[in-house]
């Protein structure tokens, strides 16, 4: 068996730090792996062999070649950076290295690609497309795609619905999101009325096996076991192609929620917290949203918009007449 390389062994101990000491989900954990597999892979191809040599422009060439070559969206080559950042600011601090080569790297702020949405019609294509007549588990796939649009969940996060976390009284979910934040989100109604239609008809038969294997999720599979972030991807293209949308994944309804908000009026705060962001600026990017609505806004809500007035060029504005 061959040694193990330098960056494989670092590598690994840095993921037990992380596992032992942080307490990173699984998911979390895999995504750092193989984006160092990546980094070590691309460096190593260029003579770099072991991570104490690495200079800050190995590891920003290496960024732009998975811009570039792989061809990787922008939000995926900034966590990209984000896990290299990580690695080398706890190599630094056990004394691995000299000196942190990512330190100064900056974040990509001119790659980040505004996120796709679908209109309001799309979305209740998407949200309505299935039905009896298109499979056995159409109710299931309803209130799925009915929850993440009405709640702006994430794929893991819909996985991980228990069924006390729906609350029909209250029209809400209890949602489990990144660093084990709760936050409890709001349902309309046909999101409520699909989750309850689906706990009716649909989950009692998925749960048939008295083994636990259900481990009391919401959102199961053909198998009775919780259904799998994968699963939920390709549930979300299989509709997506029967309601005649392309390019839709599991984020493209996040994005949506939090598109649709901000352009019927939210505040950006309320989205925020509906969203489970730590930091409002990964919320803003929402902001782009509607432009063409701000000029409506300006003139049915600014105090001056309903004066209509002409400029003479010199001293106060005058009251333009009416009949001019």
């Amino acid at each position: 068996m061959p040694e193990a390389s330098p960056f494989e062994t670092w590598a690994r101990d840095f993921l037990a730090w992380a596992r032992v000491e942080t307490g990173l989900s699984p998911a979390t954990l895999e995504v750092y792996g193989r984006d160092l597999r990546q980094m070590a892979e691309d460096l190593q191809k260029r003579g770099v062999k072991h991570p104490a040599k690495v200079v800050m422009q190995d590891l920003a060439d290496h960024l732009q070649r998975l811009r570039k070559d792989r061809g990787m969206e922008a939000s995926t080559v900034t966590r990209h950076l984000a896990t290299i950042r990580v690695f080398f600011r706890w190599l630094h601090a056990e004394r691995r290295i000299d000196r942190d080569p990512a330190r100064l790297l900056e974040r990509p702020h001119r790659w980040k690609k505004l996120p796709g949405t679908l209109t309001p019609r799309q979305m209740r294509a998407l949200v309505e497309a299935p039905t009896a007549e298109r499979g056995d588990l159409w109710a299931r796939d309803r209130a799925m795609l009915e929850t993440m649009y009405a709640a702006g969940l994430r794929a893991s996060e819909v996985g991980t619905l228990k069924v006390n976390d729906f609350n029909e009284t209250l029209a809400s979910v209890m949602v489990i999101g990144k660093g084990n934040k709760q936050r409890l989100v709001p349902l309309g109604e046909p999101a409520v009325q699909a989750i309850t239609n689906y706990l009716k008809t649909c989950r009692p038969g998925l749960a048939r096996f008295r083994d636990g294997r259900d481990k009391f999720r919401l959102f199961l599979s053909f198998s009775g076991r919780p259904i799998e972030r994968v699963a939920v991807w390709q549930i979300i293209k299989k509709w997506a192609a029967v309601a005649g949308l392309h390019d839709v994944h599991p984020h493209t309804l996040r994005h949506s929620f939090a598109t649709h908000l901000l352009g019927g009026g939210a505040d950006l705060r309320v989205v925020q917290e509906l969203l489970g962001h730590s930091d409002i600026n990964t919320t803003q990017i929402y902001t782009h949203v509607d432009r063409s609505r701000l000029h409506d806004v300006v003139r049915r809500h600014h105090p001056r918009e309903g004066m209509s007035v002409a400029v003479t060029g010199r001293g106060a504005p005058r009251r333009k007449s009416r009949a001019a």
